[in-house]
């Protein structure tokens, strides 16, 4: 056992102190990559809710594979017209402690395309 915290675990903690550096007013999109699934949320840290959210789960795209880059395209899609249409034009993009590359960069790509800014 190390005793040291993981890779992962800096990631994600160097894009969190990032991320409050340079966050402001603007929503968060996070996002979450499993071995299966993609998941995206947009949220409001400041009132502390969840204003938009889209994953592989959902009916429309359960169907396909949820570990590849067309479901990841899909998700992001979603998520940027869900945002939207709730009235959240600007964004972050948190990573988490996730490489940007693969299914990340095509979620954040899709969600550029559908209408968020980061």
């Amino acid at each position: 056992m190390t005793k040291g915290l993981s890779l992962f675990e800096k990631r994600r903690r160097r894009n969190r102190t990032a991320l409050r550096a340079r966050a402001g007013t603007r929503a968060r999109l996070s996002v979450h990559r499993s071995g299966k699934h993609i998941y995206a949320q947009v949220i409001d840290d400041a009132n502390g809710t969840t204003v938009a959210s889209a994953s592989t789960l959902e009916k429309d795209v359960r169907g396909t594979s949820g570990a590849n880059i067309d479901a990841a395209t899909a998700v992001g899609k979603r998520v940027a017209e869900a945002a939207v249409k709730a009235g959240v034009k600007q964004v972050v993009f948190d990573r988490g402690g996730f490489l940007y590359h693969g299914r990340v960069k095509a979620l954040a790509d899709a969600a550029r395309e559908a209408g968020l800014e980061f």
